[in-house]
């Protein structure tokens, strides 16, 4: 396993942030999502149970189903604007 290339962060909540990298694992080029939390006992980030790993061919396709549910939550109104998050 190789050092993962920090791509982006997502602010979850004020202690879980969404860390998307990009690594490889056993020669395989992959995305990963996971959950980070700051720990309580040293305030340092440490990954949690919570993520998942998939190859980066398929990421066009995590991006059509991200842009659908996108569309379906703006349909729906759970998001308002470009900047809004939340209804």
């Amino acid at each position: 396993m190789t050092e993962d290339t920090i791509i982006a962060t997502v602010k979850k909540n004020s202690r879980e942030n969404l860390r998307v990298s990009l690594g490889k694992f056993v020669g395989h080029n992959l995305l990963n999502l996971r959950l980070w939390f700051t720990a309580d006992v040293d305030g340092m980030e440490r990954p949690s149970k919570s993520g998942f790993s998939l190859r980066i061919t398929l990421i066009p396709e995590l991006i059509a189903a991200l842009q659908q549910a996108e569309a379906e939550a703006r349909r729906r109104g759970l998001i308002r604007k470009e900047n809004d998050h939340a209804a």
